[in-house]
């Protein structure tokens, strides 16, 4: 990512366990028998506001970053992918993880202006010089 866009580095954030709340429920999908009888979809919860393991700067950073899908300043992430009910909270409880350390993560420094080296500058003024070159004689041999 260039210009002004958010660096992509991580903090690496610990989220105790007694700060998810997880939620389980029958998949969508196919499965036969199976998705009829158990709940393999995963939701955790996470309450940012109330959390302890962000510190002040960093859950004011994730509550602003993250406020379009927090609801009451909890982020809830789903996963249904896999058959399996503990592969499912793997999968999400590492895709809260990464979602919250890259919205803690600070932003990018700011950018000191610099001028342009000496010769930075001759050498565009020569390539100007080149291509004005070019046009000239050009019109040239359209007038003959």
């Amino acid at each position: 990512m260039t210009g002004g866009a958010r660096d992509s580095r991580r903090v690496p954030i610990a989220i105790p366990e007694d700060e998810l709340r997880w939620r389980f429920s029958r998949s969508s999908g196919p499965g036969g028998q199976h998705v009829n009888t158990s709940d393999t979809r995963v939701t955790v919860s996470f309450d940012v506001a109330a959390s302890a393991a962000l510190r002040p700067e960093q859950r004011e950073r994730v509550l602003r970053r993250l406020a379009g899908r927090l609801a009451d300043g909890v982020l809830a992430v789903t996963a249904q992918e896999h058959r399996s009910q503990t592969r499912n909270r793997e999968t999400a409880r590492q895709r809260l993880t990464e979602i919250v350390s890259e919205a803690a993560a600070p932003g990018p420094r700011t950018r000191r202006p610099t001028r342009p080296t000496r010769a930075s500058r001759e050498r565009r003024l020569a390539a100007k010089r080149r291509r004005s070159d070019v046009k000239r004689t050009r019109s040239r041999n359209a007038d003959d």
